[in-house]
């Protein structure tokens, strides 16, 4: 199954896309990669579905990439003796290290590290920023705040903190336990939540050592004020702006959309766009017109891969949602003017032997017109390169690991096949043909550029590029 888009589909299961038929109907109608939220469902949960994603990769002979999506810690006021209090604009309010239950002037707080790193000044807000706070004393004991933005506070709700780098890693004992539950089963992807410094990714990849790729979700403006370290050390990055539009003024988010998407390029590691960009089809069979435009933005923005949250995963429409995205998709591929934005926005290559293949690969593809770029990869890090340069004629990339294939799902213009190493640079060549001929890239005749590197099985060493007939080498 090939799919007639570059950028990928993500997509999040859930009650509504929970059982083998609808998640077969998902991948048929455009998705390239499974999320699963570990904020909801057991270990038990993650398996099954796990299973079902690859007894139908089996079915239908082709690679799913499969990203589990740790919880991050979850930051929460505690209890109301009332289950809830009306808090008035101007009014004082504590947050403190008592357990009594709370009322209209207090309630307890049980994040000592949040009360410790708390100053004058800092911005607080609650409930996804329905209530706003700000901090006029603190202590390690207690903070007392003014009300900025008035409304009722309920039982455990949602805390953050956009001024205030707290002294926490990413990591909960919670996300240990799902992440080794993860890598045990095999997923392909772990992203990071509330990622706020570089050290939080190494964290996870010393865990996984190298057993799955690790993505960070830059939500925190804390992350942000770091982001060229947290790009340098992650292996793809989501820009999660639904948080990230609580904790910092939400006319900035379309900036930052763009700032992370090309940064992330010129790093040469995929980036995914997500959260609400088809939100009313949730309950609605199509999406509003500002919502296609948006996932349109991001498909002309170059992103590797768009992602639906609730509306694959609890939303009414969850089939008919993928389906839509990728209609968008492959409208605005098909657009004149989509070749010439992603073409203004190639980076210069680095000072490397593989970067300088890559971009040599891209210029005689379009210049002779050549019908695929095939890629021999081990650990697909020749088929990131490519990606990178964002060439005009499709990538084929083909690997001795299934593995590699997975992770690839995620990467813009790259179609992934499972096949056994080349022996030779003849073998290689011929294959390399045969596979472009049979996947529908190219026909008898076409001619294809080749890349790889020798020694084969190197991972890393891309260094050799080669052009080729379709059905005889020259």
């Amino acid at each position: 199954m090939r799919r007639l888009r570059r950028v990928k589909i993500v997509a999040t299961l859930g009650p509504a896309s929970q059982d083998v038929e609808t998640i077969r109907k998902l991948f048929q109608v455009g998705v390239d990669v499974f999320r699963i939220n570990m904020s909801h469902g057991s270990h038990a949960d993650l398996r099954e579905r796990v299973e079902m994603i690859r007894g139908i990769e089996k079915t239908e002979g082709r690679p799913i990439g499969i990203l589990v999506d740790l919880q991050g810690p979850k930051l929460r006021v505690g209890e109301f003796a009332q289950k809830s209090a009306q808090l008035e604009k101007g009014q004082t309010f504590v947050l403190d290290s008592d357990k009594t239950p709370g009322d209209a002037t207090r309630v307890y707080l049980p994040h000592p590290e949040i009360l410790q790193a708390l100053g004058p000044g800092h911005t607080i807000l609650i409930d996804d920023g329905k209530i706003a706070l700000h901090v006029i004393e603190a202590t390690p004991e207690r903070a007392t705040c003014m009300v900025d933005v008035a409304g009722v506070i309920s039982n455990r709700k949602g805390v953050s903190l956009p001024d205030t780098d707290i002294p926490v890693s990413a990591m909960t004992e919670k996300d240990r336990s799902d992440l080794e539950a993860a890598l045990n089963i095999g997923v392909d992807w772990i992203a990071v939540s509330f990622v706020q410094r570089p050290e939080d990714i190494a964290d996870v990849k010393k865990t996984a050592r190298g057993r799955a790729l690790v993505l960070a979700k830059i939500e925190k403006p804390q992350a942000i004020a770091r982001l060229d370290e947290i790009i340098e050390i992650s292996d793809a990055l989501m820009v999660a702006r639904g948080d990230l539009g609580v904790e910092m003024p939400i006319e900035k988010v379309p900036g930052l959309q763009k700032r992370i998407t090309r940064m992330a390029r010129r790093h040469g590691k995929p980036v995914v766009v997500a959260t609400q960009m088809l939100e009313s089809m949730i309950t609605a069979p199509v999406p509003t017109r500002a919502e296609v435009s948006d996932v349109a933005t991001a498909v002309f923005e170059g992103a590797d891969a768009v992602m639906l949250s609730a509306e694959s995963a609890a939303g009414k429409y969850p089939v008919e949602s993928v389906a839509m995205m990728n209609r968008i998709a492959e409208e605005v591929e098909r657009d004149p003017l989509f070749t010439s934005i992603i073409t203004a926005q190639r980076a210069a290559p680095e000072a490397t032997g593989a970067d300088a293949i890559a971009v040599a690969a891209r210029d005689v593809a379009e210049t002779l017109d050549l019908k695929a770029i095939i890629a021999w990869t081990s650990s697909g890090s020749t088929a990131f390169r490519i990606a990178r340069e964002r060439p005009s004629p499709p990538i084929l990339a083909l690997t001795p690991k299934i593995n590699t294939a997975r992770r690839l799902s995620i990467v813009w213009g790259v179609h992934a096949v499972v096949t056994k190493d080349a022996h030779d640079i003849g073998d290689m060549a011929s294959r390399g043909c045969k596979f472009s001929n049979r996947e529908g890239f190219s026909r008898e005749g076409d001619r294809v550029i080749i890349v790889a590197g020798v020694p084969f099985g190197t991972p890393g060493a891309t260094n050799m590029l080669r052009i080729a007939f379709s059905g005889s080498e020259k």
